[in-house]
């Protein structure tokens, strides 16, 4: 379910127009652990985005993450979330992750269960200092939290 939530966001999401950024695929970069085991690969095989391949990547080293339009974070990756945030900010990246308060410690959008649904947190904050446009859609299916936003 959350592999064809990733898949979704980057029908939601627009990215700052630059010289070769609406060109050639779509990165999806990994960061740690898979715990898609592969799904996330058959959710995007053979699908485009406004004409574009997506492609997926893992990724060991935050540095590989430049040319990546959407970083997932693994949990795997949890007690380096301050770290890999602090390092993508400013670049053109929606970082999406599972990994508990990751929207609140400076991640984009933050997976949440409710019971046995998969829902979803957006920084707003990130999202715009990343330089990353988000669909009203998108924003109207997200959990919003009833206390003012403290990203």
């Amino acid at each position: 379910m959350k592999a064809a939530f990733l898949y979704n966001f980057v029908k939601f999401v627009e990215w700052p127009f630059t010289p070769g950024a609406q060109e050639g695929p779509i990165e999806i970069c990994m960061l740690g652990k898979d715990p898609f085991r592969g799904a996330l690969e058959l959710v995007v095989d053979g699908k485009t985005v406004n004409g574009r391949a997506l492609i997926i990547r893992h990724i060991g080293d935050i540095a590989a993450a430049r040319s990546c339009q959407v970083l997932f974070v693994s949990t795997s990756e949890a007690d380096r979330v301050s770290e890999i945030t602090k390092a993508v900010r400013g670049w053109n990246i929606l970082t999406v992750s599972e990994i508990n308060r990751f929207s609140e410690r400076g991640g984009i959008i933050n997976f949440l269960m409710e019971g046995q649904r998969v829902r979803f947190r957006i920084n707003t904050k990130m999202a715009a200092s990343a330089g990353l446009t988000i669909s009203s859609k998108l924003l109207q299916l997200a959990v919003v939290r009833p206390d003012k936003e403290k990203d």
